[in-house]
């Protein structure tokens, strides 16, 4: 049966009162790399935030997924292109020993040995010749408690198990979203509202245009006990190095078989995905463990408890980035993010990307802002989402301490804030 179809029976239910459990100034829905840069950035400039994430951890994909590399914090020529608060929470990591990343002075660097030890670790991707860049691998226990102190710190409201339902919307604003938990269903009332879903799930159900691709599932798992981390991978393992001793990281190399592209808003399509990966997964570690040298022994540490969704919605916001767009200077820009795959392909993001044509107070932030095809391969990753999520709880808070709607922002005083707190928005 397809959900899609209209002519489904219908259920009729009755009117219901819903309870406001909470009002805020800023809500940010989505507790991934991007909600929580959000939620940090909007209450350390001062905005009251709440922020609600469906799962018990922060981080999304970079945690839960175990997509557990930073690609990438540079431009492939040895010039830093995100910071802020990407930066910050690299710089807790590497003090708690939680990641790997080259040294500033061997950015940009072809020697050889130096990018022979970058591949094992999973931070250089895409044709050569290769260079050393500014990527970063971490451990995912660790991002979340890091990500967890950031948020704690910045005194924002955190709700963990509670999943969006319904964007509310009067007089052609969006005055809040409806929630699902455990104890029923309830109300959270916002000036301003970020979507950091990824899913573009408010802004889908705001009635918000958009498009939606379908895409490959992949479900990454670790491994631990290999006895020579280095020789394995030299061998053609088809893994990365991972924070710890004898552990490896496999992307994706158990689901390359999956050839059926999923829609990752059908719970039809993401049952079977779920289902078909972690077959693979367990089919992937029986054979290592039979066929590669150095994993004899080893044992399966964990499966990422999300499906690795690259793609799924995309906003038709006020600005659409495109791939005519590279390596262009752009004077509303709020955001800047390299490319994983691309030695010097550089994207400045434009504050329209983020903002809703329909609602002139929801900001959107992460994968599901409004860039082309093309472009989103660059703007999905970790670093770039937590720019954009920077950018859109910087611009919330600003927005409600003035009175406005995020809309209506003066792009140049959102650049020059974002600036004066690290993050990076003109090179």
């Amino acid at each position: 049966m397809d959900p899609s179809d209209d002519s489904l029976p219908l259920l009729e239910e009755p009117a219901r009162r819903t309870p406001v459990r909470y009002e805020t100034e800023v809500l940010v829905v989505g507790g991934g790399s991007a909600g929580v840069a959000a939620a940090v950035a909007a209450a350390r400039n001062g905005a009251d935030v709440l922020l609600v994430e469906r799962y018990g951890y922060l981080g999304g994909l970079a945690t839960g997924g175990l997509i557990i590399l930073l690609l990438t914090l540079d431009d492939g020529r040895g010039r830093q292109v995100v910071g802020g608060l990407c930066q910050e929470v690299t710089d807790r990591l590497a003090r708690r020993g939680e990641a790997y990343f080259p040294p500033r002075a061997e950015w940009g660097s072809s020697d050889e040995e130096r990018v022979r030890r970058d591949f094992r670790w999973g931070l250089l991707w895409g044709h050569g010749p290769h260079r050393v860049r500014y990527s970063v691998a971490f451990d995912p226990e660790g991002m979340k408690f890091a990500l967890s102190e950031m948020l704690e710190e910045s005194a924002a409201r955190l709700l963990f198990h509670a999943w969006a339902c319904d964007a509310i919307v009067e007089d052609g604003r969006l005055a809040g979203v409806t929630f699902q938990g455990k104890s029923g269903r309830f109300a959270v009332r916002a000036r301003a509202v970020i979507d950091a879903t990824g899913d573009g799930d408010v802004f889908a159900g705001a009635g918000c245009g958009h498009e939606r691709e379908d895409v490959l599932p992949w479900l990454w798992f670790t491994m631990g006990g290999v006895d020579d981390v280095s020789a394995a991978i030299d061998a053609g393992a088809g893994c990365f190095r991972a924070i710890g001793e004898g552990k490896v990281l496999f992307p994706w190399g158990a689901t390359d078989k999956v050839s059926r592209r999923i829609d990752a808003t059908s719970p039809e399509d993401l049952t079977y995905a779920e289902i078909e990966c972690r077959k693979r997964v367990m089919a992937e570690v029986e054979r290592v463990r039979r066929e590669l040298p150095g994993f004899s022994k080893a044992h399966l540490c964990r499966i990422a408890d999300q499906l690795g969704i690259t793609e799924s919605r995309r906003l038709h916001g006020r600005r659409v980035l495109g791939r005519q767009d590279m390596d262009r200077a752009l004077d509303d820009a709020v955001a800047v993010t390299g490319h994983w795959t691309r030695y010097g392909a550089v994207y400045h993001i434009p504050y329209g990307c983020l903002l809703a044509k329909e609602l002139p107070n929801l900001l959107v932030a992460g994968r599901c802002i409004s860039v082309d095809h093309r472009v989103h391969h660059a703007t999905k990753e970790i670093p770039a989402c937590m720019a954009t999520g920077e950018a859109a709880g910087t611009a919330a808070a600003l927005a409600v301490r003035a009175g406005i709607d995020p809309a209506d922002l003066d792009v140049r005083g959102l650049r020059a804030r974002l600036e004066e707190k690290g993050a990076i928005v003109v090179l």
